[in-house]
């Protein structure tokens, strides 16, 4: 199947709706029938500020995430509509992608 590897680009302390925008965006997911999604914790990343963000010992809330999905067109398409009707500000980056499953 042919479509596009979305990934997202968020802190642990960003929220939208209440709750951390990485757990929204894996709940929306869920909630579109999407094949799935990855949450990656990052332990340092430099956002478009050139400021870096890290994981500190006692305090998370400043932790690189990355939210990863793999979808086709029409659902890259309804993420897309959806995520605007939201008012969801957030770096993304959309490639082409083959994919499917391995017997």
């Amino acid at each position: 199947m042919n479509g596009y590897q979305i990934t997202f680009f968020t802190q642990q302390d960003r929220q939208h709706a209440g709750k951390p925008l990485a757990d929204w965006l894996m709940h929306l997911a869920a909630e579109m029938g999407l094949r799935g999604a990855t949450l990656i914790p990052g332990s340092e990343g430099m956002g478009h500020d050139k400021r870096f963000h890290s994981v500190h010992f006692f305090e998370l809330s400043d932790q690189p995430l990355e939210v990863v999905m793999v979808v086709s067109e029409e659902e890259a398409d309804q993420l897309f509509a959806r995520l605007r009707t939201e008012g969801v500000r957030l770096f993304y980056v959309k490639v082409a992608a083959e994919f499917g499953i391995m017997d």
